[in-house]
């Protein structure tokens, strides 16, 4: 993204109604023969940022992948993380691609209650994270990606996740540690 999309990303961000997307957080994916990298960590920090969407009044959006493996809709694996519980007042989503906007009702959910920033976190970074920030910069959302709450399980994690924090801040999306992002 050039120089101008950067910026027009940012002043978006000044003054908007701010979402939490949760995505992916399922217990299929802790489950995998190479584990998430820094899972303690990684839920410790998305929870972190639900409480603070709640503190703000913020729509908390859980979104679930469901594919014909390990994510087969309706299996214990489907299901969100254990230390994960929605509230009463929490949109769950359930998406069968990538993006958590293709085939779903997320963006009518997020225009019915006049979102214009997303904050977004889940797994995996070069996958499902990847598709909903390009697809949310697409849909002209400002965008705040938590650094150090989104992952992979992959064995060259750690690298993926650096690679990718670099890749979304040069595309416009600000990439913070979760406990410098307000939802306010």
């Amino acid at each position: 993204m050039n120089k101008r999309a950067v910026k027009e990303n940012q002043q978006r961000q000044k003054s908007n109604h701010k979402a939490l997307l949760v995505i992916d957080v399922q217990k299929g994916l802790f489950s995998k023969s190479t584990p998430v990298y820094h899972a303690g960590v990684l839920l410790e920090n998305i929870k972190s940022l639900i409480l603070k969407a709640y503190e703000a009044g913020a729509p908390v959006f859980f979104i679930r992948h469901s594919n014909t493996g390990w994510l087969k809709k309706g299996t214990d694996g489907w299901q969100l993380h254990d230390e994960l519980v929605p509230a009463d007042v929490d949109f769950i989503i359930d998406k069968s691609h990538s993006s958590a906007f293709t085939g779903t009702n997320l963006a009518a959910e997020l225009q019915s209650r006049g979102v214009s920033h997303l904050v977004i976190t889940g797994l995996v970074s070069n996958g499902c994270v990847k598709a909903t920030c390009q697809d949310a910069l697409q849909n002209n959302y400002a965008v705040t990606l938590a650094a150090d709450a989104h992952s992979t399980f992959h064995k060259d994690a750690a690298d993926i996740i650096a690679e990718w924090n670099v890749k979304f801040a040069e595309s416009g999306i600000a990439v913070k540690p979760a406990a410098d992002i307000s939802l306010f």
